[in-house]
């Protein structure tokens, strides 16, 4: 086996004092490889949302360490933080989180825009990812008159456009009817398996947790089970 992508060493996360205290994660060991897909999967409140916010760094655990490979990203500050994230990982989330009266265009370059690449290039950037997902001729729609899978597509093409590692995915075909869902996994797999990009989803759907390589069951804020599944 590869040497892991993301490691997770004993993570604990804790949220409020005394009465209100809350354990989300009590625990945690769990690595993750290069070029593979793992689900997550639990039931509301496992602990599963709050375990993707910190294998993605938009959270820092009350205890434990998390590397990256093999850093400990706990030492990541400010800029340089924001600078790996950004680089590294793309985010697909159920809510799409598009600036709705900006064009797709707009919204595609916008991980781009942050990185500091200068607008010609951020252009032929996005519009090669907006190709690739088939909306090369929703370029200048607003996000707003998109429909539920257009949206969805454009986010995947903001996730994408910066290359990145690792796609993580929060219920990724949750607010999508079931045949469109059916498309947006197609092509997460379907990246998964051209580029060798990591996929870490997180869903409530057993379908698309049967497709993922590994699965892991969160509970009460622990790993409870963590089976190979056979992608379909």
């Amino acid at each position: 086996m590869s040497t892991p992508l993301l490691s997770l060493t004993d993570v604990r996360k804790t949220y409020g004092r005394g009465d209100t205290r809350f354990d989300a994660l009590r625990g945690v060991d769990l690595d993750i490889h290069p070029g593979e897909s793992v689900a997550i999967v639990g039931k509301s409140g496992s602990g599963k949302s709050t375990l993707m916010h910190l294998l993605a760094l938009l959270d820092v655990p009350t205890s434990g360490t998390i590397e990256l490979e093999g850093q400990d990203t706990g030492t990541l500050r400010g800029r340089n933080l924001n600078r790996v994230r950004n680089k590294t990982f793309g985010f697909v989330f159920q809510q799409f989180f598009l600036t709705p009266n900006s064009s797709v265009l707009e919204n595609v370059m916008l991980p781009l825009k942050i990185a500091g690449v200068p607008r010609g290039e951020r252009r032929r950037r996005a519009l090669s990812a907006l190709r690739d997902l088939d909306l090369a001729d929703k370029a200048r729609n607003r996000a707003t008159d998109l429909s539920g899978g257009q949206k969805q597509r454009t986010v995947i093409a903001r996730a994408l456009v910066n290359n990145p590692r690792v796609i993580f995915a929060d219920e990724p075909t949750g607010n999508l009817d079931s045949t469109t869902g059916a498309v947006v996994a197609d092509i997460l797999f379907g990246l998964q398996r051209e580029h060798g990009i990591t996929l870490v989803l997180v869903t409530h759907d057993e379908e698309l947790a049967a497709r993922c390589d590994r699965r892991v069951t969160m509970r009460d804020g622990v790993l409870t089970a963590e089976d190979e599944a056979v992608a379909a």
